[in-house]
């Protein structure tokens, strides 16, 4: 239902011009040793994922807005809406925010790659 739609291939880590190649080396953010390991290139499409040097900057942007909606999203739910004091919040938000800095980088850099990488389901590489 979502193939063909840059949600899947950010959701999925898959390539977003093919949605066939992965786009990090490991399907999971918490293997902390290669969480940000990246493939050069994809293994279906032969896109590079890194088109030039510092592309992924931009991501830093990406990164800081969806901190802020999960910080904003979190106070509402749980300071307004179940009235739970504000230090214990701020206590609990602090390893979340720390458990979350691998998943929210990852989602980030395929985000941003997103906006500029239109899905092609046609494209493949061409045997050398």
């Amino acid at each position: 239902m979502l193939k063909g739609t840059k949600l899947y291939s950010i959701l999925f880590n898959k390539c977003p011009r093919c949605q066939e190649g992965s786009f990090f080396i490991t399907n999971t953010a918490y293997d902390l040793r290669r969480f940000d390991k990246m493939h050069h290139r994809c293994s279906h499409c032969d896109l590079r994922f890194e088109p030039e040097p510092g592309f992924f900057f931009g991501a830093m942007y990406v990164s800081y807005a969806f901190y802020v909606a999960f910080i904003i999203s979190t106070f509402v739910l749980f300071n307004v809406l179940l009235s739970v004091d504000l230090t214990y919040y701020l206590i609990g938000l602090i390893p979340a925010l720390v458990l979350l800095t691998p998943f929210f980088f990852r989602l980030a850099r395929r985000t941003w790659i997103n906006f500029f990488v239109d899905y092609q389901p046609t494209q493949t590489k061409i045997p050398t």
